[in-house]
């Protein structure tokens, strides 16, 4: 059955992450993951994260927070549940199935 599973992120932490776990755990090829922002701006995510968070005190204003990331996975098996537990798993706010 074929069938697009999507989760939006709040970092590009958790995005990246769950292409991993989407790639190395479910068996999923990298060219079926694809990431992209929710809306037509750049961002980074809603919130900083890993490399997007300064040590500084004041972030220097470089972070594009702009909305939500999504993560889409071309799906063709008989179980998106386990793409969709693992798209979870890394931090998805939300996961729907087109």
């Amino acid at each position: 059955m074929e069938s697009t599973i999507i989760g939006e992120f709040d970092t590009r932490r958790g995005a990246e992450l769950a292409v991993e776990h989407v790639v190395q755990e479910c068996g999923v090829p990298r060219g079926d993951v694809f990431v992209q922002p929710v809306g037509n701006a750049n961002t980074v995510g809603t919130q900083p994260s890993g490399s997007d968070v300064k040590a500084a005190p004041a972030p220097e204003g470089r972070q594009k927070l702009e909305g939500p990331i999504e993560v889409s996975v071309d799906f063709h098996g008989d179980a998106p549940e386990k793409i969709a537990d693992a798209l979870r798993s890394a931090g998805a706010k939300t996961v729907r199935t087109k």
